[in-house]
């Protein structure tokens, strides 16, 4: 199946609630909201006051409240969007979801795989969408590339190599950061950037089988830059993995935070009977960071640049970051989900799966050895069932 858009089905807005006004909420999603005529932003709640009140003036938000209870609690609010740190994800997600609100998270959905998945039953058990932030997926390149592999552009898949780096995260870190540094946090730029960038690849070539997982941390001493604090931390900043894909495919994915040159996405595509090479000069996007697709059907050609069909783009036109617009897709999925009763935005259930893989990579790279993804769900399933919620 193609993923291009469906035919819409006409119905009222979907009233948003916002928790959490920090860069993100402000750069990426009250832009998105504000450019989707799917949605409207009726309250937005923050732990600093001031925050929440410069983001309604900035967007247009015409009710503060004092605290998340009040904000879930609005009648008028349909979706809540969690949009503070991942220690504190959990409970508000509680929160929205014990007053049957449909919720939308940011990865990491949680700080553990436990918990995430009690999230996942909770949602269940009260009948609500539970979107987690995973856009790159939905992003037009990748939707694409993920069409022209199952159109047989390339053939039968052979090899999948990634690279993904970007120069912050390194040493020295601002304020805004700090967070990131602590293990417990689940937050660290792999459990950030490769949460993202491997949900994006398997959502194009396929989930892996068996897995090998390397993971290092160069930054032990990490220095506030407003204050002089040095914080001593374990979280890696490196990822190598090795895996199986499809029939017979390898995979080999590096992900590196701090380098302080040439950073960027290079994605390179092997098959039988073609290639594609997928790249750009950012792991993060600003405006006019694209991807550029680029790929050759045949032996020993040059690769020619795909244009991205017209067909791929769900989005009215704009201005804005093309991480942005990655988040817009998203948040275009969604309002297609619940207006068709649908489900083409990653959901509770991908984070469930991702988490579980996350302590798979800790597990390999414990041990120095391989272990099976391909019981990743249903170990989750048995972890689920026997838990205690």
């Amino acid at each position: 199946m193609t993923m291009t858009e469906p035919d819409r089905k006409s119905g009222s807005n979907i009233r948003v609630g916002i928790i959490g006004a920090g860069n993100w909420a402000n750069h990426g999603h009250l832009r998105v909201l504000s450019l989707l005529p799917d949605y409207e932003v009726v309250a937005v709640q923050a732990r600093r006051r001031h925050a929440a009140e410069k983001a309604a003036v900035a967007h247009g938000i015409s009710r503060v409240m004092d605290n998340e209870a009040e904000l879930i609690a609005l009648p008028e609010v349909d979706m809540v969007c969690v949009l503070n740190t991942a220690p504190q994800h959990a409970d508000t997600v509680r929160a929205v979801i014990a007053a049957g609100k449909d919720v939308y998270c940011e990865w990491p959905l949680t700080t553990s795989a436990l918990v995430a998945r009690e999230l996942l039953h909770l949602a269940r058990e009260a009948g609500v969408r539970a979107v987690v932030g995973l856009q790159r997926r939905l992003a037009p390149h990748n939707r694409f590339v993920r069409d022209l592999i199952a159109d047989g552009y390339i053939g039968e898949l052979r090899s999948v190599r990634m690279h993904v780096s970007m120069n912050y995260f390194q040493a020295l870190r601002s304020q805004s950061l700090r967070w990131t540094a602590a293990p417990e946090n689940f937050s660290s730029v792999i459990a950030i950037y490769a949460g993202h960038f491997l949900d994006m690849l398997f959502f194009s070539v396929g989930r892996p089988k068996q897995l090998d997982a390397l993971m290092v941390n160069q930054f032990e001493i990490v220095t506030i830059i407003e204050t002089g604090e040095t914080i001593a931390t374990t979280t890696p900043d490196q990822l190598v993995l090795s895996a199986r894909i499809g029939r017979s495919a390898v995979l080999v994915v590096h992900i590196e935070g701090g380098k302080r040159n040439g950073s960027g996405v290079q994605i390179d595509i092997t098959g039988d009977q073609g290639d594609l090479k997928i790249v750009n000069n950012s792991a993060f996007g600003d405006v006019g960071d694209d991807y550029v697709v680029s790929g050759a059907h045949g032996d020993a050609l040059p690769l020619q640049v795909l244009q991205v069909p017209g067909k791929y783009n769900w989005l009215p036109q704009s201005d804005l970051p093309s991480a942005v617009l990655e988040l817009a897709n998203l948040y275009a999925a969604h309002a297609i989900d619940v207006a068709q009763g649908t489900h083409v935005a990653p959901s509770f259930d991908d984070a469930v799966w991702l988490h579980g893989l996350f302590d798979l990579f800790e597990t390999s790279n414990t041990s120095g050895s391989r272990v099976d993804a391909r019981k990743l769900s249903a170990a989750s399933r048995r972890a689920f069932d026997a838990a205690s919620f």
